[in-house]
């Protein structure tokens, strides 16, 4: 069994990012909120260690300094904080079970953790773990149950046009987005959905898909273009993930140099906006997405990012872009219907970024799926989450921590955790006999066992 030890980095990089990240370590958390713990956690590494924060790559900073309008150093302390925010929230919804009413980060630097509860009673708690404690009307699950209704409605009658909604947990509703509020409405109560969870607005936003058909780069399919999400194996098998809508199972694909390349294995749209390309034998995949001016932009894992986190994205129509993370578990009306679980974010995009990367810090989120706007005046962007596809399809995400086809070292006894398996926030597992419950929704990797990673595992 491998145990991997903080090292005396670690101590600058907790000192540098403030007061969050010294309130926020996994052990003391735990110890501090979880009535039923007995014995506190051994911190190993901090959270910014495990994700990797420290491998970065200059084009993200540099595209985070444009959109966000940071410098290095706050650039740096903003993804330092985020990573350690999101330990710290995980921990905080175990322990707050149905009354955890959701959580997110804010201020320059995503120096403030916000966690909502129902629980009057457990405020402090929240507090004592180093987040900021506020209490709301509604959980996050009668928030997601609600919105299961207006998705389930979606499947039996048409949507409301350009519309989308999401749980949105700053203001706990539900929130439904539409060109006509009052169709909207209509749509809401035939749903069944309980009206007081839901809020309608008016946009004038007309998501759509961003495939392109004027050529360019990337890669090619029947005349249209669109771009790599995340290079991945499947076994043997070398490939890459991106958007359903860019083509259909047996779509042939050429790549940026248009060299053959490979063909669409799967693929979803609408409902989800899913899809994974396999690649011929001239091909290999790499642990990179295209950074600006051609730069390696290193991928380290997928653990998913809190709402109000930095994000950048990456296309072969604009390049790189930056923003934050709007809304997790969106459903967004396509002209050709409705995709349910994407995420919405400020970054803008174009026509043929669809498919693309979208990443924070070195962390892959997802593929980008569509959106409304552009990189000259602004706009929004949905990405379909990078966990979900891996496993639907089961692929497994390239990274700059992979090692070679060769399994290394078995686990050992009592042990159910294996790598490249996607564990949902929640989920449980045993390892060496100790079971433990997942903070953070992510894709296990050699080195993220769950005895050396308490940012993403908590023993229960």
């Amino acid at each position: 069994m491998r145990h991997r030890h903080a090292r005396a980095g670690a101590c600058a990089v907790i000192t540098a990012v403030g007061a969050l990240v010294l309130t926020a370590l996994p052990g003391s958390a735990a110890a501090q909120i979880r009535a039923d713990s007995t014995t506190p956690q051994t911190p190993h590494r901090s959270a910014a260690e495990a994700l990797s924060v420290g491998a970065t790559s200059d084009a993200v900073y540099r595209a985070m300094q444009r959109d966000l309008g940071l410098n290095r150093a706050q650039a740096e302390r903003r993804l330092a904080n985020e990573a350690e925010a999101g330990a710290v929230a995980g921990h905080l919804k175990n322990a707050l079970g149905a009354s955890f009413a959701g959580a997110w980060v804010r201020g320059t630097e995503s120096g403030t953790l916000t966690v909502a509860t129902t629980d009057t009673a457990r405020l402090a708690a929240v507090r004592a773990a180093g987040a900021r404690a506020v209490h709301a009307t509604h959980s996050l699950a009668q928030l997601d149950a609600a919105k299961a209704k207006l998705d389930r409605a979606a499947q039996h009658r048409t949507a409301p046009e350009a519309s989308s909604w999401a749980v949105d947990v700053r203001t706990n509703t539900v929130q439904l987005r539409a060109a006509d509020p009052a169709a909207a409405r209509t749509f809401v109560a035939a749903s069944g959905a309980d009206r007081s969870l839901v809020s309608v607005g008016a946009t004038a936003e007309r998501p759509r898909p961003l495939y392109d058909i004027r050529g360019g780069d990337a890669y090619y399919m029947g005349g249209g273009r669109c771009s790599v999400g995340f290079a991945i194996t499947r076994g043997s098998q070398q490939g890459f993930a991106t958007a359903g809508h860019c083509g259909r199972a047996g779509t042939s694909t050429t790549g940026y140099n248009q060299v053959a390349q490979g063909s669409f294995q799967a693929s979803t749209f609408p409902g989800r906006d899913t899809a994974w390309v396999a690649a011929n034998s001239n091909w290999t995949s790499t642990p990179y997405v295209k950074g600006q001016g051609g730069q390696n932009v290193r991928v380290a894992g997928s653990t998913q990012a809190a709402v109000g986190a930095s994000i950048c994205r990456s296309g072969s129509t604009t390049g790189w872009h930056c923003g934050t993370i709007q809304q997790h578990n969106t459903s967004v009306t396509y002209p050709q219907g409705t995709v349910s679980g994407v995420t919405r974010t400020s970054v803008c995009a174009e026509p043929g970024d669809s498919g693309g990367s979208f990443i924070s810090g070195s962390q892959a989120q997802g593929v980008t799926s569509g959106g409304s706007g552009n990189c000259r005046s602004g706009g929004t962007t949905f990405y379909q989450p990078i966990n979900p596809l891996l496993q639907g399809y089961g692929l497994t995400l390239k990274t700059g921590t992979s090692g070679s086809e060769d399994p290394g070292p078995s686990e050992p006894g009592g042990t159910t955790w294996a790598a490249g398996t996607v564990y949902e926030a929640g989920a449980q597992v045993t390892y060496d006999g100790i079971t433990y419950r997942c903070l953070q929704s992510h894709q296990a990797q050699p080195g993220w066992e769950p005895a050396n990673t308490p940012s993403l595992w908590e023993q229960v």
